[in-house]
């Protein structure tokens, strides 16, 4: 089987859960209404579903490779990256002053999720770029957007980020490349950044690495942490490419999953020094860095939901041709395809309703963005940028945490072939482990969802959604079908157990952080699965609208019926959760280390 984008839900959600025409009415959005997402997404589904769709397994088998400095991409992948470029992909969501396409990221993360499902492995190179563009958007100054943006944007050079050392994984505090200033407003930059996705390559003529150093002189920790742009290749005054900067390539990893994209480890200044510039002020480096982990962080979340829907299409189509075992029920006597089989078709609604979930709820997450940066009106930017902040941890965390049982369900699915390479379910699982822990660990995201996104406000930003919450299940009761009904009582029980988990982590995080954060990889996971949960009952009373005005009833009762398995089977368990957060700290932190 190829891969088909899920166009019709992709839309549903633009339509309904985004609310593309009230977007549509912000001012640099005008020209952005659903006709405009029906005509992009349709090209998009073209050029992933023609061109990188067939070059993903390619990939797997034949992966970037590393000799004397040089990295080799996959064999079609150059061609395939300028098709991409050309087509005006990277272009899509940046600013139109730097030859973008200025479109709203209500539309750029549907084709984001797309270019993922089509192929991740080269999906990550353009999604680097997309977070060094908004780095430089909001920090750099006007001579490195001048020397720099157009061309990334375009898609002639591309860009990365460079954060991890050998001693600094997580802990950025450890960060040792340091920076020395040249007295001519330059810096030299000396050190070694491991872990760097394209950090070499030869599907674009510059790489534009944004490098986190500290700058002679700087205190210690993350304070003294400051962002610096070094070239591959040095920019002359007119624009045109220069010499090598001394930035080199010495290997690239062997990995379990997205083995097409070369992750690099990066040498700076073994000859003298490699020459790079300031972004934004010094010891800032950190708090521009994370302009670059946001945008990333909501691209992996989407790659997560990316990796699970093409995970479910695969174990679709299998079911639907694996001859094996009579019905249960005993209506056949003659071997029938397993997707007539109960606990198949549970394994395949279980996968359908996470992905749709996810869609859903980053779908409205978009929009959230979109207006907290463009809305004309200031509290109106105010309060989406509180939703959108909330949010991005759960898209990350909750989006790649049930890609793994997505894909692993997709596994099973196909039974023994599962476990068989040539089939290609594997790949998918092998894949979907890293978006779990790059941009930021699962355990990571909790920390922050602990202490910027709950802690920081007191809770009020997840009272104010829970105030949302509670408006759905009036809608919900309201309209009054047996579906609606179920969905509204299990919506209620789920919200509640999270308002209790918020109050938990409001009250205890200060006094009792051992006890918190024993439970905040659950309180991420319970709050992803109740806000998923809760964009699928918005889902449900779209869809009952759409039917009674007569629009695709077959696919909206799809919706109603996938609403419904979400609320049954996944949204049942935030109560369970709620009693291991609040109440099994003790289990999680008794035991002696010596007894481990």
């Amino acid at each position: 089987m190829t891969y088909k984008a899920p166009l019709k839900d992709m839309l549903f959600n633009i339509q309904h859960i985004a609310d593309i025409e009230h977007v549509a009415k912000i001012p640099a959005f005008a020209d952005a209404g659903i006709d405009t997402a029906q005509a992009v997404l349709e090209e998009c589904a073209k050029f992933n579903e023609g061109v990188l769709a067939p070059l993903n397994w390619a990939g797997d088998i034949n992966p970037s490779s590393f000799k004397a400095g040089v990295v080799t991409t996959t064999p079609g992948f150059k061609e395939a990256f300028k098709q991409y470029a050309e087509g005006g992909w990277q272009a899509l969501q940046h600013p139109a002053e730097y030859g973008g396409q200025g479109l709203p990221k209500t539309i750029g993360a549907a084709c984001g999720e797309m270019l993922n499902s089509a192929n991740m492995a080269f999906a990550l190179c353009p999604l680097l770029s997309d977070g060094a563009i908004e780095a430089l958007l909001t920090a750099g100054s006007d001579e490195l957007k001048a020397a720099y943006l157009e061309k990334l944007v375009s898609g002639q050079w591309t860009g990365t980020m460079n954060l991890t050392e050998p001693q600094a994984g997580s802990d950025l505090a450890a960060v040792r490349s340091r920076a020395e200033p040249q007295g001519d407003g330059t810096y030299k930059v000396f050190g070694t950044k491991i872990y760097i996705t394209y950090g070499e390559h030869d599907m674009a003529e510059n790489i534009v690495h944004l490098v986190l150093a500290r700058a002679s002189g700087a205190p210690e920790g993350v304070k003294g942490i400051s962002l610096f742009v070094v070239p591959k290749f040095m920019v002359e005054a007119d624009g045109k490419l220069g010499a090598r900067n001394d930035v080199h390539c010495v290997s690239i990893e062997h990995k379990l999953g997205i083995k097409a994209s070369p992750t690099a480890v990066l040498q700076y200044g073994d000859n003298g020094g490699a020459v790079g510039y300031l972004v934004g002020e010094e010891n800032r480096g950190l708090e521009y860095m994370f302009i670059m982990m946001n945008s990333a962080r909501y691209a992996v979340g989407m790659q997560g939901i990316a990796v699970a829907e093409m995970a479910y299409q695969k174990a679709v189509s299998f079911a639907r041709d694996r001859v094996q075992s009579r019905p249960v029920d005993g209506s056949v006597k003659a071997p029938v395809t397993i997707i007539h089989h109960p606990d198949v078709k549970r394994m395949l609604m279980t996968m359908r309703a996470y992905t749709e979930g996810c869609r859903a709820m980053a779908s409205g997450a978009a929009a959230a963005y979109d207006a907290s940066h463009h809305h004309p009106d200031a509290e109106v930017r105010k309060q989406n940028l509180a939703f959108y902040e909330f949010m991005v941890p759960l898209v990350k965390g909750y989006s790649t945490e049930m890609s793994l049982e997505v894909t692993s369900l997709g596994v099973q699915v196909h039974g023994g072939m599962g476990f068989i390479e040539e089939t290609g379910a594997a790949q998918y699982y092998r894949d979907a482990k890293i978006l779990t822990i790059y941009e930021g660990t699962t355990a990571i995201q909790a920390n922050d969802f602990v202490g910027r996104k709950t802690m920081r406000d007191g809770g009020a930003t997840a009272k104010a959604i829970s105030a949302l919450m509670l408006a759905t299940e009036a809608a919900l009761t309201d309209q009054g079908g047996a579906d609606a009904m179920v969905v509204a009582k299990r919506l209620t029980a789920a919200r509640r157990a999270f308002l209790e988990v918020v109050d938990f982590v409001v009250t205890q995080t200060r006094s009792n952080p051992n006890a918190v954060f024993a439970g905040s990889v659950p309180y991420l996971m319970m709050a992803g699965n109740v806000v998923a949960g809760w964009q699928m009952a918005r889902s449900l009373l779209a869809a009952q609208e759409e039917i009674n005005k007569g629009v695709d009833v077959d696919f909206m009762k799809a919706k109603i019926t996938t609403a419904r398995f979400y609320a049954d089977h996944l949204l049942t368990k935030a109560p369970g959760m709620r009693d291991s957060i609040v109440e099994g700290a003790d289990s999680v932190n008794e035991l002696a280390l010596e007894a481990f």
